[in-house]
């Protein structure tokens, strides 16, 4: 929805095509009911967005959604039950940050002198450092419970990858945009509303209403070239366009792909398959939701980090969506980078609540995504934006310097439109997954 939006800016016809009968691909609505009969909506994970997310909020505002009404913003705060971690002031960056390490509630000096030495060495490194370190290695130097409180929950919510195993190149990436770059970059965004009415069906009606097209519960089957002298004209389904964008999952692009191989020049199709082995290469991560609920249930604030060990208290972050727009006693638990079947990550997570929250809870909906992110480790290799003249990729997949983060997708989106804007007259924006 990004690149078809910056392609009608720019004063294309853009032609979205959408295999769900619901827009947002990973972040969009759920239908749900409660325990006791109430209709909800749930999303299919709770998404958070960071002040650092400049071009997606600039795209909302643009097709006509207040962020301020749309957003709760908090600052940064990665705070337990029992009021122990880090937590912002609202001050000017980057001393919010600093603030923030110095006050942090039971860290002591050794912890904070510590971080802040840490902190300060990169950004005098300009926020780069070896491509094959991880995150873990690059902090192995803090405090325990530095990594604890801080480095492991920033580094699996930004990147859904333990540190153990996550770039830290692209860690350090994250860090500086939101800690040292915009004003309020590290500031907390929490929907107030569903994912898809945050952006993309409000993006959906913008289009509509300047003559492009949107065809939702439309899976796109074939794409075949035909040289038309100079030009450049794709046939998506039969249909003329000037160019394409594959807005997808890595994998259903390289389904496309494979599948048109028949359908294009052989120079063109032995071209396409590094790219097709690239996507199909790239490892993934699991992300679970758990929506629960009791009628008193409450949070001490919207959002709690929480105490999480794999085996026995999987999640890492609660959410009061009763603090948030939604019914009163429903919350989200979010385990990223999960593993293991669903039931027996309900059953955990509700014991977990049990223990750190004091609260007994009725599992409403589990929600698994077992391909939510690629594997955000050190040296990835991710399929590049260029496919051919005139056909593009798009995602947070795609290689760039940021995680699978709504931001990474909304800049990988906007790129694409810019490369093309220049000859295609009538874009077709695919997004068969």
């Amino acid at each position: 929805m990004a690149a078809a939006v910056q392609v009608s800016s720019a004063g294309h016809g853009a032609c979205v095509f959408e295999a769900s009968r619901t827009l947002g691909g990973r972040a969009r609505a759920l239908a749900g009911t409660l325990p006791d009969g109430t209709s909800v909506t749930f999303d299919n994970g709770q998404h958070i967005l960071i002040g650092a997310y400049t071009e997606t909020l600039r795209l909302m505002r643009q097709v006509g959604v207040d962020p301020e009404a749309a957003l709760l913003r908090l600052p940064l705060a990665l705070q337990f039950p029992d009021g122990t971690g880090l937590r912002f002031p609202d001050l000017p960056t980057p001393l919010d940050a600093f603030a923030g390490i110095l006050g942090a509630p039971g860290w002591g000096l050794r912890d904070k002198l510590g971080l802040l030495r840490a902190a300060l060495g990169w950004q005098l490194a300009g926020f780069r450092c070896d491509a094959s370190l991880s995150v873990a290695t690059l902090c192995a130097r803090l405090s325990p419970r530095v990594l604890h409180e801080l480095i492991e929950p920033l580094c699996v919510s930004a990147l859904n990858t333990p540190a153990d195993r996550a770039s830290a190149t692209v860690f350090l990436r994250v860090m500086k945009d939101a800690l040292f770059g915009v004003q309020g970059g590290s500031q907390l965004l929490l929907p107030r509303v569903d994912l898809s009415a945050l952006f993309p069906a409000a993006a959906a009606s913008w289009l509509q209403q300047r003559g492009s097209a949107v065809h939702l519960g439309v899976r796109v089957q074939q794409l075949q070239h035909q040289d038309q002298g100079p030009g450049v004209q794709w046939l998506v389904d039969g249909q003329p366009f000037d160019a394409v964008i594959l807005a997808a999952s890595a994998s259903e692009s390289a389904r496309l792909l494979a599948s048109t191989a028949h359908a294009i020049p052989d120079v063109m199709a032995k071209q396409l398959q590094p790219w097709i082995q690239a996507a199909n290469s790239l490892p993934f991560e699991a992300i679970t939701t758990l929506y629960a609920w009791s009628p008193q249930a409450r949070l001490s604030a919207p959002m709690l980090a929480l105490r999480s060990h794999e085996a026995s208290a999987p999640a890492q972050f609660a959410f009061d969506r009763g603090q948030l727009g939604g019914p009163a006693g429903l919350l989200a638990f979010v385990v990223s980078a999960s593993t293991g079947d669903r039931d027996a990550l309900q059953a955990q997570v509700l014991q977990q609540a049990r223990v750190q929250l004091g609260l007994e809870l009725q599992a409403v909906q589990t929600v698994v995504e077992k391909r939510a992110t690629f594997a955000c480790t050190p040296g990835l290799r991710r399929p590049a934006m260029r496919l051919a003249r005139g056909l593009l990729a798009c995602g947070d997949f795609v290689a760039g310097p940021y995680p699978a983060t709504l931001e990474g997708a909304v800049r990988s989106g906007l790129n694409a439109a810019h490369a093309i804007s220049g000859h295609a007259q009538a874009p077709s924006v695919g997004s068969p997954s």
